[in-house]
């Protein structure tokens, strides 16, 4: 372990400094953050009122929309001269969400890497291959610091150019490597076009996240580059990835850095906290954070928490990995569906790739779901390039029919030939809406 004096701290010991920590929190922002300040007003609470773990409840939620409404530093904490890094995101509409951090903040993101590089699996002697963006956007830049930060040697090379991230794991023999999942299959498959096989590679261990994925996933990267793939977990509004990562021992839910962080799980319609195993709206409190510490940050992630230790022997609360987000749920005539439960289904398939689309429209006053895939290359190669053989409208139907039985709503399959899905270069595109697109033209 990175640090077992926190990892393994007993419930009661971590709840006792959970508690101090929040205190100083809500002291912070009450004092520096007149948003803050005019809520917890408005609310009747003053610092001094959190007296136990429990009071977290108290505060008042934020989210993503209050950041944008204090663009661009109506949050921070601190003065500006204390401001050593600002990164961003744009999101997909409205004002970017900012996010400061101190010289301390920067610190602390840096450890937690290098903790969550530990769990996964990673050593002071690997060599790490960062395939995440560097930018404004906080994978890259966190992982190369928190890699650093162990010992290990970082490969800067972020994403895209994918002939280039391929001859550099040929050649450095990479231990380690982290990105989205959706492009580390990208770079899978290359691999495979050269031939070069799993346990030719030098990896034993990934570390992937930034956007949803599926279990069925994580197994088709295991076997294409011969390793063991772990889930992290951050934000960028809260600090970055390292607030959750998987272990290697176990690869059951993803340990939390509880003492950075207050962690519940609510209802998203009633706001009320559910009993831990049960799903819910993820939860965020900051309880180390300088610059921006956020009070009860509602992320929009579905997931659920259990408090058991770990086989791993951590004790740390883990959180199931995030079946969705609320805003990427998709509801189809009144039936609310994700698109990690489309993708279940479709990477059961031995025919498909493990890359797919998913396609909204109207058709009339109904919507309707369409599923874009492709088929393995070997597959297409013995139908001859026949996509109305009766071997594929036999696996159409199948598909069909098993995803309605999954998802409770009837879905369109559309099969396609190999390479015709659009591939990503960072996070992936999974869903398209032509609904709106169909409205504005009609108004036109």
């Amino acid at each position: 372990m990175y640090s077992p004096e926190i990892e393994t701290l007993s419930r009661e010991k971590m709840q006792e400094l959970q508690l101090s920590r929040l205190k100083g929190t809500v002291e912070r922002v009450y004092n520096n953050v007149p948003f803050y300040k005019e809520k917890l007003d408005e609310l009747g609470i003053k610092p001094s009122d959190i007296k136990t773990i429990e009071d977290v409840r108290k505060l008042p939620f934020t989210v993503k929309k209050d950041l944008r409404d204090q663009y661009p530093f109506g949050l921070f904490a601190v003065p500006q001269k204390d401001i050593v890094r600002i990164h961003g995101s744009s999101g997909t509409s409205g004002k970017p969400t900012v996010v400061g951090y101190t010289k301390n903040d920067i610190e602390n993101w840096s450890d937690l890497i290098a903790r969550a590089v530990v769990t996964a699996g990673g050593s002071p002697e690997d060599i790490f291959h960062n395939a995440y963006g560097y930018g404004l956007f906080t994978g890259g830049i966190g992982f190369h610091h928190g890699v650093e930060k162990l010992g290990a040697a970082v490969v800067p090379i972020s994403g895209g150019n994918t002939d280039r991230q391929v001859t550099l794991i040929n050649d450095f023999k990479p231990r380690g490597i982290g990105g989205t999942p959706s492009y580390i299959l990208n770079i899978a498959e290359k691999l495979e076009e050269l031939g070069i096989a799993p346990e030719d590679n030098g990896l034993e261990y990934g570390i992937f996240g930034a956007e949803p994925w599926s279990e069925e996933m994580r197994k088709n990267i295991e076997k294409k580059l011969g390793i063991k793939a772990m889930d992290v977990y951050g934000l960028s509004e809260v600090m970055g990835p390292g607030v959750g990562i998987e272990c290697y021992e176990a690869q059951d839910g993803l340990h939390l850095a509880e003492d950075h962080f207050i962690f519940e799980v609510i209802n998203p319609d009633t706001l009320q906290p559910v009993a831990d195993g049960e799903d819910g709206e993820l939860v965020i409190t900051c309880i180390t954070k300088e610059a921006l510490p956020l009070l009860r940050y509602r992320t929009g992630d579905i997931t659920s928490i259990t408090r058991e230790k770990c086989k791993c022997g951590r004790t740390t609360a883990r959180m199931a990995r995030v079946k969705g987000r609320t805003d990427d749920m998709i509801i189809i005539r009144g039936v609310n569906v994700f698109p990690s439960e489309i993708e279940r289904e479709l990477l059961k398939v031995n025919e498909f790739a493990p890359y797919y689309q998913i396609h909204l429209w109207k058709k009339g006053n109904m919507d309707a779901l369409e599923v874009r895939v492709e088929l393995t290359p070997s597959i297409y190669q013995s139908i001859e390039g026949n996509l109305e053989s009766d071997a594929v409208k036999k696996l159409k139907k199948q598909v069909q029919h098993d995803l309605k039985n999954a998802c409770l709503v009837s879905v369109e399959v559309t099969i396609q030939q190999p390479l015709s899905v659009p591939r990503s270069e960072g996070k992936a595109v999974r869903v398209v809406d032509h609904r709106k697109e169909l409205v504005e033209e009609a108004v036109r």
